[in-house]
């Protein structure tokens, strides 16, 4: 017997997942599965890359196929929402791998696609409906779907959701659910707000945590390297051609510096491309796919366009620019040392950086081994920070608010002790 069996999904799926190779539970989805079979809420901790898709979706497969009859029109059973139409794609691809040939019908809404195809689509009902949070309100506002028939509902990368601004949205889809139904929340980090999120959406949760929140995948080779801000892009440089042919993930803080770095690599004979909010959805899956099929060798990416990411082939991992949020941090390098295997993230500290790296190794409770440069005393970080911040303030009035995944405004939550920050776009 299949040891997914054992843990009790129905016959049938053990079968697909047979055929793509899944024989063996990892821990996250040994402990998940009984609890979600046993109609139990769950909060799910774990690292990325630990399988938290298989996790809440095995068990959701197998409680649809117990049903036996098609779902009223305009309604879905099951209700899935994640931060990214990138992660949104890759849980519906799994999910769809995890029915085939039974009668589960999965079907995924974003934004950047047209909004009447998804409504006829809808029209009939659907058994899971996959969405990111504003786009599934505009489908709502048009009543093209209606979520009293909402059985089960799970929030994937719920910190993601909360750090781009999506608590109000949250808010709004919880008052139109039905009380009885059964949820399930996985993330890789435990922020406050998610103590208000579980206290809406959960009753009496089992807590599955794999690992520490904030702790990265073991076979992951850190490293740091200090260098100032006009050079890191021969930095990075150098490091991608001492591994010709292996996929390289790199991170930039903005859109516009992520699509002028990728035009740089390009320049100098790197099959580089980008994925940011400001492209559109077939731009972000062809960039996507050909990454994937290694046609690009690396790619350039924003926090957001980037959750969601699942290529097992990729090696490296590059901060280029540190994140502001410490946590993402351990979402961006754990797009490397996937589905069991080996990789490497390194992270480029600029003097004015240096704050973002302590708070990094705060929160990960470990220093990150320094593998070039030197680091700059506190008097020389400080007075680099300070003279980025100054700079910023010249720069003009800052930038507009920017538009999410969904296509509504993300408004950004209120944090406890400092100022809300600006909901980033996907």
């Amino acid at each position: 017997m299949n040891y997914f069996e054992e843990l009790g999904i129905d016959s049938r799926v053990v079968a697909n997942l047979a055929a793509i190779g899944l024989t063996e539970p990892t821990p996250i989805q040994t402990r998940a599965i009984p609890a979600a079979l046993d109609g139990r809420d769950v909060m799910g901790l774990a690292q990325t890359g630990t399988g938290k898709t298989a996790a809440f979706g095995l068990p959701l497969v197998t409680k649809l196929l117990e049903i036996g009859r098609r779902p009223e029109p305009k309604t879905c059973r099951a209700l899935i929402l994640a931060p990214t139409r990138e992660l949104a794609t890759q849980i519906t691809d799994n999910l769809q791998k995890f029915a085939l040939k039974t009668p589960v019908r999965t079907f995924r809404v974003v934004g950047g696609a047209s909004l009447n195809a998804q409504a006829q689509r809808l029209a009939s009902g659907i058994d899971i409906l996959v969405a990111t949070p504003g786009r599934l309100i505009d489908l709502l506002e048009r009543k093209a779907l209606k979520l009293n028939e909402v059985r089960y509902l799970v929030l994937d990368e719920a910190d993601q959701m909360l750090d781009i601004g999506f608590i109000h949205a949250l808010r709004q889809i919880a008052r139109l659910l039905p009380p009885k139904r059964q949820t399930m929340l996985f993330s890789a980090t435990m922020p406050k707000l998610m103590d208000e999120i579980a206290a809406a959406y959960l009753t009496n949760p089992i807590r599955v945590q794999v690992s520490p929140p904030g702790k990265v995948a073991d076979k992951i080779d850190q490293g740091v390297h200090f260098v100032n801000q006009g050079d890191k892009a021969k930095l990075l440089a150098d490091y991608i051609a001492k591994h010709p042919g292996e996929l390289a993930l790199v991170f930039g803080r903005t859109k516009h510096g992520s699509d002028k770095l990728m035009k740089l690599l390009d320049t100098w004979g790197f099959s580089a491309g980008a994925i940011h909010g400001n492209k559109s959805q077939g731009q972000r899956e062809r960039t996507l796919q050909a990454f994937r099929n290694g046609e690009l060798k690396v790619l350039v990416a924003t926090d957001v366009a980037a959750r969601g990411i699942d290529i097992p082939d990729v090696r490296h991992v590059y901060n280029y620019d540190l994140p502001n949020v410490p946590e993402n941090y351990v979402h961006r390098i754990g797009r490397t040392a996937r589905a069991g295997k080996a990789g490497r993230a390194v992270a480029f500290c600029a003097p004015a950086e240096f704050g973002e790296l302590k708070a990094i190794e705060k929160v990960m409770k470990a220093d990150i081994p320094v593998i070039g440069g030197n680091a700059p005393s506190g008097a020389e970080a400080n007075a680099a920070a300070k003279e980025a911040k100054d700079a910023k303030g010249r720069g003009g009035k800052g930038r507009p608010q920017q538009r999410n995944d969904g296509g509504q405004k993300a408004r950004p939550a209120k944090r406890p002790s400092r100022r809300p920050r600006r909901a980033k776009a996907a």
